[in-house]
């Protein structure tokens, strides 16, 4: 199953969110996934065993790349394991919450395919606008045929 849909939802506490019953769903029977850092200046969740598959792409690149390395920091030095409540319900780490500015009372969840992400209301409000104009620019008419 692949992560689908856009969610609003609310902080009900310090860093605490509920996610969607549909991005359970797609986590399936697990109770923690591993969220980090996205492009952006979002935050991106992954099923445990995705996380392992990309990370393992990853580290078969030369850590003598600079680019390499700098998607290594990226990703590695805020990766975080969290653990979904009977309430479904998850503690964003506090630097990861800052990272994405999700200081406000709610946040965006989006699905895209193999992961999901976490954004900031009005950040994600003013990049969909933003990919409405792009995407016209890359689409040719029988991509969607």
């Amino acid at each position: 199953m692949l992560f689908l849909g856009e969610y609003r939802v609310n902080f009900s506490g310090q860093g605490r969110i509920v996610i969607p019953k549909r991005i359970r769903e797609v986590l399936g029977q697990t109770k923690t996934f591993t969220l980090t850092k996205g492009f952006d200046r979002c935050l991106s969740g992954f099923r445990n065993e995705d996380w392992e598959k990309e990370t393992v792409k990853l580290m078969g690149n030369s850590a003598l790349e600079l680019q390499t390395a700098e998607m290594k920091r990226h990703f590695f030095s805020t990766a975080s394991i969290v653990e979904i409540d009977e309430q479904g319900r998850i503690i964003v780490p506090k630097n990861l919450l800052e990272y994405a500015d999700l200081t406000e009372k709610d946040a965006v969840l989006i699905g895209v395919g193999t992961y999901f992400e976490v954004w900031n209301t009005k950040k994600w409000q003013e990049y969909s606008k933003g990919v409405e104009k792009n995407i016209k620019q890359y689409a040719s008419p029988s991509t969607f045929k």
